[in-house]
């Protein structure tokens, strides 16, 4: 009589997203009606940053050329801090990184408001560990999240995925979120914004942490 061993397979070398939701934290809606007054008020008045994004071609507004101390700035962005650590924590420990005695710093934070029609292509955050986003405003038809499978430069002849392929064995992933959602992932994980369909600005704020 012949025995043939069991087959399995294994996910090896994980490639983990982090989503929460402030939308249930109390006083939320007042909490991010000012930060989305906030964004706006900045954005009119930040010369410097809307100077960057005309020379840069980015189709709406970024402080990320010209603010670094948006916690400081507002009520609303310290709070927002706040949180944010919170949930860098929660994941670092998911991750089951050894901080070695450091900790994971808000190292950048910063505003976006990509009007309808703009994009952001695809890129990585050099020189941090975690990086994310937290959406204010994504009124329909606003940008997804767009995920690309880090070993997509190295699958070679590999054939193409099927369309009804399982999350986790697709080359891109899209994540639509809404008002209120943190997203956040290693820093090293390339991801793009595809063009805003939204007939208004899609607003939100994102962020790296560093470890020191």
């Amino acid at each position: 009589m012949r025995y043939e061993e069991a087959m399995t397979s294994r996910s090896l070398f994980v490639t983990r997203l982090y989503e929460a939701g402030l939308s249930g934290d109390k006083g939320f809606a007042d909490f991010n009606a000012g930060l989305a007054d906030d964004c706006r008020m900045i954005a009119e008045e930040d010369r410097a940053g809307r100077a960057w994004c005309k020379a840069n071609g980015y189709a709406g507004y970024t402080s990320y050329a010209s603010l670094d101390d948006l916690p400081q700035r507002t009520t609303s962005f310290g709070d927002l801090k706040k949180k944010l650590d919170r949930h860098a924590a929660a994941f670092a420990r998911e991750l089951s990184f050894d901080l070695a005695g450091r900790r994971l710093v808000l190292d950048d934070l910063w505003i976006n408001v990509l009007k309808p029609g703009g994009a952001h292509s695809g890129h990585i955050h050099p020189h941090s560990v975690l990086s994310g986003t937290y959406y204010v405003e994504t009124p329909p038809g606003a940008s997804a999240l767009k995920l690309e499978d880090p070993r997509l430069a190295m699958m070679m002849a590999a054939p193409t995925r099927l369309d009804d392929a399982p999350e986790e064995a697709r080359a891109f992933v899209y994540v639509q979120p809404t008002a209120g959602t943190v997203l956040m992932w290693e820093s090293w994980l390339r991801h793009e914004v595809p063009a805003n369909a939204a007939k208004t600005p899609r607003i939100s704020i994102s962020f790296n942490y560093a470890w020191r």
